[in-house]
């Protein structure tokens, strides 16, 4: 048989479907796992007959590759990471490859990236979305890493990755060493916020309106033919709709604790590093700790006292309130995202394609939805733009939809119904939209304990003042500094 075009070391669900992806397109694939015996089972089922070779050792796996070899990892984000690249740095040649294709965090990607390069080799840490089915039939691809290696790993993956309906691949070349995993890191945290905003919506619709499963999937059923078309919509219309063999409707029966993997929380953690005002993001991790809280919410639930919710407006009308405040919200999530990708692309001179990366977005990932195409719009047409608000289409949608959205969020708060993201969504929005924010009381509060200073109105910015507000102070004032 003749050589492989790539390797893939990881044979879970992911890998699988990968490698079963690539052969689909006319690649020849090399295979390698640490337990051989999957290789086996591998190769003799999903892999059989195909243009796949299961290799027993790193060693065979490196000697079935074309030159320059392209070895993707498909492991645990982590140690693992670090054991295979020890593993094969040794029988690599100057200009070969390693690809991380795992979750990995945006910093040990850029450390990986400095450590592969200083011994002659490149490195690709890329984010790969989609899941099970996107790996198989098509996923989102964000690489980045060392920019020589994208000439030869790109026709892989613009060939297996998602399209667009135009035909776009929803892959291309994100930036320097840790850009790529940085920008999945980001689509994610964008995911636990447009999450946390659906299942915000269901429960309002379900404990404050009274509606029932069906009828909120006939509900999702038709926002999915409108402005909130997406995959995420998508996906919750069927489950609300999904009954068992027992005819018992699954969602009731699922009990109310959220996992997470980290993506979230290393989201907003950077925006606290870049002084980002990642708020519905942060909201969206700590709704899932909140709800991780399981026995402390029922036995509180008993003592702790608030309104029954008992909604006696007009629902048709309402339900047209939460879909535009659903909307309203998303618009936020995105625009708080492209803000932090912007704060990071100055911090480590990424060079970041905003419209490209909406475009990879278009297809195969969690958060694909119509919406992105307006994102990409927005860019092209100015490519400099601060924050989404300002672009005049985001800026007439939330325009449109403001006056719902504060419906929505008055009727959560007098009915007890909590609805974190959507809230906090829009105080960004109101916090953004003031020209005057209450931080000067705050910087006086500073001033007045500390001696930290402010600057003045009527003085130019750089420019530090202290008071001796008790008159017993002395003219010393501490340094100034943003940590």
């Amino acid at each position: 048989m003749a050589k492989a075009d790539i390797g893939l070391i990881g044979l879970a669900v992911m890998g699988e479907n990968l490698i079963l992806n690539m052969e689909s397109k006319g690649f020849t694939v090399a295979c390698f796992n640490r337990t051989v015996s999957k290789v086996d089972n591998f190769i003799n089922g999903r892999a059989k007959s195909k243009n796949i070779i299961g290799c027993k050792s790193i060693e065979e796996l490196i000697e079935n590759l074309k030159t320059p070899r392209k070895i993707m990892l498909m492991v645990k984000a982590g140690a693992a990471v670090d054991a295979f690249i020890e593993k094969l740095l040794p029988h690599l040649e100057d200009g070969d490859i390693i690809i991380d294709g795992g979750n990995s965090h945006f910093p040990d990607t850029m450390r990986r990236t400095e450590l592969v390069e200083s011994q002659g080799k490149l490195y690709i840490g890329t984010g790969v979305s989609g899941g099970e089915e996107g790996a198989l039939r098509g996923p989102s691809i964000m690489p980045g890493g060392s920019p020589p290696a994208w000439e030869h790993v790109g026709p892989i993956f613009q060939a297996i990755c998602a399209k667009t309906d135009d035909g776009d691949p929803c892959c291309d070349w994100v930036g320097e060493n840790g850009a790529g995993h940085f920008v999945k890191m980001v689509h994610n945290g964008i995911e636990y916020g447009d999450m946390q905003m659906i299942c915000e919506t269901y429960q309002m619709m379900a404990e404050g309106l009274g509606m029932t499963n069906q009828q909120m999937h006939d509900c999702l059923a038709e926002w999915y033919e409108g402005e909130l078309n997406s995959y995420l919509i998508e996906i919750t219309r069927d489950i609300l709709g999904y009954k068992d063999e027992d005819g018992n409707e699954v969602i009731d029966l699922i009990l109310d604790t959220a996992g997470q993997k980290g993506t979230g929380k290393w989201t907003g953690i950077e925006a606290l590093n870049l002084g980002q005002p990642l708020t519905l993001i942060g909201e969206a991790v700590f709704a899932r700790c909140l709800s991780a809280l399981k026995e402390q919410r029922v036995a509180a639930s008993k003592v702790l006292s608030g309104p029954k919710p008992k909604f006696s407006g007009n629902k048709k009308a309402f339900i047209n309130d939460l879909r535009q405040a659903l909307y309203a919200s998303k618009i936020i999530s995105y625009a708080q995202g492209y803000q932090l990708m912007r704060a990071a692309a100055e911090e480590y001179s990424w060079n970041l394609n905003y419209g490209g990366i909406a475009l990879m977005w278009r297809g195969g990932c969690i958060i694909r939805s119509v919406f992105l195409g307006k994102i990409k719009e927005a860019f092209d047409k100015n490519p400099d733009l601060e924050n989404l608000l300002l672009d005049p289409f985001f800026k007439d949608a939330v325009e449109k939809a403001q006056p719902a959205w504060r419906r929505v969020v008055t009727t959560a708060v007098e009915l007890g119904i909590p609805m974190p993201a959507t809230s906090s969504a829009l105080a960004f929005y109101d916090g953004y939209r003031h020209a005057r924010l209450p931080a000067n009381l705050l910087q006086a509060q500073r001033d007045y304990f500390g001696a930290h200073t402010y600057e003045r109105v009527d003085k130019p910015r750089g420019e530090f003042f202290h008071t001796n507000w008790t008159g017993r102070g002395g003219i010393t004032a501490a340094s100034t500094y943003t940590a």
